[in-house]
């Protein structure tokens, strides 16, 4: 089965970002996990983060949790869809896809322990 497994929010501004919906919420943010163009919201499930843009979309981007991200780049595009190539964090490996009518979302596979 596959899950939701991550999702970020767009934001100009990560540090007006924090401010507010810590405020709102009493969100906290690992700083450990966190850098200038990401805050990653502590003890969330799934896990989130606030990731710096130049112009915030207005929709949340959806990361689906799967066991080999490359094989899932592979079927992407087997299925008509596009895949970029996959990136490897902190967090794990993950990459952007889209399906065939153009949807993006991202695929991604946790680090050990993550």
């Amino acid at each position: 089965m596959i899950q939701l497994g991550y999702f970020t929010i767009d934001t100009q501004d990560v540090d007006k970002a924090k401010a507010f919906y810590s405020a709102l919420f009493g969100w906290t943010f690992d700083e450990d996990a966190s850098k200038p163009t990401y805050a990653h919201v502590s003890g969330s499930d799934p896990a989130f983060g606030f990731t710096k843009v130049e112009r915030a979309g207005q929709f949340p981007h959806l990361y689906f949790r799967v066991d080999d991200v490359d094989a899932v780049c592979r079927r992407v595009t087997e299925l008509g869809g596009k895949a970029a190539a996959p990136a490897d964090s902190a967090s794990g490996r993950s990459a952007v896809v889209s399906d065939d009518q153009g949807v993006s979302f991202s695929v991604w596979q946790p680090a050990p322990g993550f």
